[in-house]
C-alpha cells in the first residue's frame, strides 16, 4: 500500500518539477524543492543520528539516491519545452524493467524467457517516441535526442541509477530508512551545483503569474516528493521488491496523463503508443518473474 501511494504521488511530481523550473530556474527550483522536502521530512519523522545507519547504506545508497534525484530534476528542468519534458519523464520510467533485470542478473530473482521480450518492448517504446512514430530509424532517433542530449542523457542515466538503488537499498539498509539524510544530501548537492553556476540554467517559459503562485508550486512539489519517497523507502524496506516493480507498470501512462493535464501539453499518437509499449514491457518483465 505504501508503494501504491508513492506511485500515485510520483505521477504528479514531473509536472510540478517542470513548473517550478519554469518559475525560478532548473537548478534553483530543484534545490528549493528538495530543501523544503527535507524540512518537511525532518518535521514528520525527526532526525536520526547518522551513526545508527549502516555506513555502506549511507555512502552507497546516499550516492545513488542523490545522483538519481539530481539527474531527474535537471533533465526535466533543462527540457526545451513541456512536451519534451514529458518525453524525458517517460524515458525515466525504464527503471521498473531495469530493476527486474538487475534482480535476475544478481541471482535474487528467477525469470522465464519472457524477460527478454519485455525489456525489448520497453526500449522500443522509448525509441518509438524519439522517432515520432516514423518507423525504426536510428538516425532519426539520434537526431531527436541530439536536440537536447543533456536532458535525454540525464533521464536515461537516472533510470539506471534508480534501478540500482532499488536493488541495493534493502540489503544495505538492514531494516533502517535513511530517506531524511538522503534528501538533505540531495539538497546540498543541488545548492553546490547552484553555487558553481547553476543559476544560469533557467527555462524560457514564463508561466507563473506571481511569487505567491511560485511559492505554492514549490510547496506542492516538496510535499509530493517528501511523502512519495518516504512511502517508497518504507515499501522497499518491508515489501516485495518484484511486486513493487510490477505495480509500477502503470506509472508511465499515469504520469503522462497527469503531466499532459497539468502542463496543458498536446501529446501525439506516437507518444501514447510508445508509453503503451513501455508499460506493456514492464508488465511482461513482471510476468517473467512470477512464481
Amino acid at each position: 500500500m505504501f508503494g501504491l501511494a508513492a506511485i500515485g504521488l510520483w505521477s504528479a511530481a514531473p509536472s510540478l518539477i517542470r513548473l517550478c523550473s519554469e518559475a525560478v530556474g532548473a537548478v534553483t527550483g530543484a534545490a528549493l524543492i528538495y530543501t523544503l522536502a527535507s524540512v518537511m521530512l525532518v518535521a514528520l519523522r525527526g532526525w536520526t543520528p547518522l551513526r545508527q545507519y549502516p555506513r555502506r547504506y549511507l555512502l552507497i545508497g546516499g550516492a545513488l539516491f542523490a545522483g538519481y534525484e539530481v539527474a531527474l530534476a535537471l533533465a526535466l528542468g533543462l527540457a526545451r519545452d513541456r512536451t519534451q519534458a514529458i518525453e524525458v519523464a517517460l524515458l525515466n520510467y525504464l527503471w521498473p524493467c531495469l530493476t527486474v533485470l538487475l534482480m535476475v542478473l544478481s541471482g535474487r530473482q528467477r525469470a522465464t524467457p519472457w524477460l527478454a521480450p519485455g525489456l525489448l518492448l520497453s526500449l522500443l517504446g522509448v525509441a518509438w517516441i524519439l522517432n515520432g512514430g516514423d518507423g525504426w530509424s536510428l538516425a532519426h532517433m539520434a537526431a531527436n535526442a541530439a536536440r537536447n542530449p543533456w536532458s535525454y542523457g540525464l533521464a536515461a542515466g537516472g533510470a539506471l541509477l534508480w534501478s540500482v538503488y532499488c536493488c541495493a537499498a534493502k540489503p544495505l539498509a538492514q531494516g533502517t530508512d535513511a530517506i531524511v539524510p538522503f534528501f538533505v544530501l540531495t539538497s546540498i548537492a543541488l545548492w553546490v551545483k547552484y553555487a558553481l553556476g547553476g543559476a544560469a540554467l533557467t527555462a524560457t517559459v514564463a508561466s507563473v503569474p506571481s511569487a505567491w503562485a511560485a511559492a505554492g508550486l514549490l510547496g506542492a512539489a516538496a510535499a509530493v516528493m517528501a511523502l512519495g519517497y518516504a512511502s517508497w523507502n518504507r515499501a522497499l524496506a518491508h515489501g516485495n521488491l518484484a511486486l513493487l516493480a510490477a505495480i509500477s507498470y502503470a506509472s508511465p501512462v499515469l504520469s503522462a496523463a497527469c503531466s499532459a493535464a497539468m502542463l496543458r501539453a498536446t501529446l501525439s499518437a506516437a507518444f501514447w503508443q510508445g508509453a503503451a509499449m513501455v508499460t506493456a514491457g514492464s508488465l511482461c518483465c513482471w510476468w517473467a518473474t512470477r512464481k
